[in-house]
């Protein structure tokens, strides 16, 4: 029926007993189930070009951004014995405050009266160093009173030995000239002789010059003889100044000798005072030690042994302290494969343990209960886990993180990464592909560039 009359008979009909009725009114609802799949499927593919934001999600927990303010143990230095505590657990300490006294176990530190000893030893060896110095001066200017005394002996024999050349000079002289008078005596003694023989000189003038040639025979060989001693005192001299020498070099050597010995002797006891002074310091170091003080401000937990008498050895943990000023921090573990997506600067949102959250990966701006925050650190290397360590701080242009937070407390990040459609997330997931690696345009362009100019 077209339902074209104004005139309807349709409440006049059952429509029950007829078939045909029912196949009309089954394609009338068909059509609208078609049109509400066709609107589904438009809707399906709006959705599919929709922005998605690729991320890698991670575990980790909290920490603090700076080491030194982390959960740390303060450990004893020296072996002791608990005397007494001044702290419990959950007690708020400044830097400085004294946590626990302990007393000595070693017998090497028993005396009390220990650091007066040592201080009694350290000055007897100053004292002895002191005298050794002394020592060595009066030995150096001994040694310098031997170097005086020698230059003034050898020039001493030097002059000596010069009056000795000016005698042997003067002696030689001499014998030259009593060997021109001899041979003048011998032609005169000649002469006379002859003249004696001729009967022209007496007897006489010969005997006279014949005594005169014996005198001048007698002054040669008295010259000759003071010629030799010149050339003996000559030798004399230099043999002394060799002795001198030798005797000197013995005695200013010896005097060296002394002075080295006693220098020796010096360095060793200022090594020994070095020592006793270096153990000085050690004794008294380790008597501040005895009172165990708080490196920093912060909350006393975790005290590993309670009571009095206790002992302790070196570097055993005593509790574990909490610094009270910090910045929180996400130390959180992400798989090898995805490692090259990340870098420094890196936004990504935060899920903490405990804090009610709505999640959508792929749009963080819709999402519910997250945190921003920013990668600050990359490790270079593999963590024990298989996995590599990322650091995150607070994004400063974020909300703050919850002050409800507590440190060791689990989290999930969500590292944000290129903006792609939901078709081609869709896609990868499907394939298995990580997420985009690289920057895009700019790298490409790189490429190809370099390749043009090659």
């Amino acid at each position: 029926m077209l339902n074209i009359s104004k005139t309807s008979i349709a409440a006049k009909i059952d429509k029950r007993d007829y078939k045909s009725f029912n196949q009309i009114h089954f394609a009338k609802y068909s059509s609208v189930v078609l049109r509400v799949c066709y609107i589904i499927l438009a809707i399906f593919v709006i959705v599919l070009f929709l922005p998605w934001t690729q991320n890698v999600g991670a575990k980790g927990y909290v920490t603090t951004l700076e080491p030194d303010k982390r959960p740390h143990e303060i450990n004893s230095v020296i072996a002791g014995k608990i005397e007494k505590w001044f702290v419990k657990e959950g007690s708020y300490v400044k830097k400085g405050d004294t946590i626990i006294y302990l007393s000595e176990v070693k017998d090497d530190y028993f005396d009390p009266q220990l650091l007066d000893r040592t201080e009694e030893q350290i000055e007897a060896k100053a004292s002895s160093v002191a005298a050794y110095k002394n020592k060595v001066i009066a030995v150096e200017q001994q040694v310098k009173a031997l170097i005086e005394t020698k230059e003034l002996k050898i020039k001493q024999a030097r002059n000596k030995l010069k009056q000795a050349y000016f005698k042997l000079q003067s002696d030689s002289i001499e014998l030259e000239a009593t060997k021109t008078n001899l041979k003048i005596a011998e032609n005169q003694y000649a002469r006379t002789t002859q003249l004696y023989e001729q009967g022209l000189k007496s007897l006489t003038d010969a005997e006279i010059k014949k005594a005169k040639l014996q005198e001048e025979q007698a002054k040669l060989i008295k010259h000759k003889n003071d010629l030799l001693k010149s050339e003996n005192d000559i030798l004399n001299a230099r043999m002394e100044i060799i002795s001198i020498e030798t005797s000197y070099d013995e005695k200013i050597a010896k005097s060296n000798s002394d002075r080295f010995s006693t220098q020796s002797n010096q360095f060793d006891a200022e090594i020994h005072l070095s020592k006793y002074k270096n153990t000085y310091k050690n004794y008294q170091m380790r008597s501040g030690y005895h009172f165990v003080l708080a490196p920093q401000s912060g909350y006393i937990s975790n005290i590993t042994k309670f009571g009095i008498g206790e002992v302790f050895k070196e570097g055993d943990p005593i509790v574990t302290i909490m610094p009270d000023n910090y910045n929180l921090a996400i130390e959180m573990f992400v798989r090898p494969i995805d490692m090259p997506l990340l870098k420094i600067g890196n936004k990504t949102r935060i899920i903490f343990d405990g804090w009610p959250a709505v999640v959508f990966s792929g749009w963080p701006n819709v999402s519910f209960g997250t945190f921003g925050g920013e990668v600050v650190a990359l490790d270079r290397f593999i963590s024990p886990n298989g996995m590599y360590r990322v650091m995150v701080k607070q994004d400063p242009e974020d909300h703050p993180w919850p002050e409800q937070v507590s440190i060791g407390s689990g989290s999930k990040t969500i590292s944000l990464l290129n903006n792609v459609p939901i078709w081609y997330e869709v896609w990868r997931q499907l394939n298995g592909f990580p997420p985009d690696y690289y920057e895009g345009k700019n790298s490409l362009k790189i490429n190809v560039n370099s390749k043009e100019k090659k």
